[in-house]
């Protein structure tokens, strides 16, 4: 599941230098995620760090267009890091 910034979004900039995908970057009037890049941390941290750094509450989400398992989160990490 990739992680989906809301509109309540305040542009603070926490989230994105904590991404150790690169996967956040600011869009248009908000940052944003990049589906393709974002595995919600797994290979990395226990937990999203974009999530535990975020001042607003459910400001970073699951996205709802974008639900993969556990197991899809680790082998894009996998392919990303280039350990495939």
């Amino acid at each position: 599941m990739a992680l989906l910034i809301t509109e309540k979004c305040i542009n603070c900039d926490m989230c994105d230098p904590e991404c150790p995908n690169e996967a956040i970057t600011f869009g248009a009037e908000i940052y944003e995620i990049d589906p393709d890049k974002c595995t919600e941390c797994v290979g990395h941290y226990e937990k999203p760090t974009c999530q535990s750094v975020c001042p607003i509450t459910n400001c970073i989400i699951i996205d709802p267009e974008r639900r993969e398992t556990n197991d899809e989160l680790l082998e894009k990490f996998v392919t990303l890091q280039g350990l495939a």
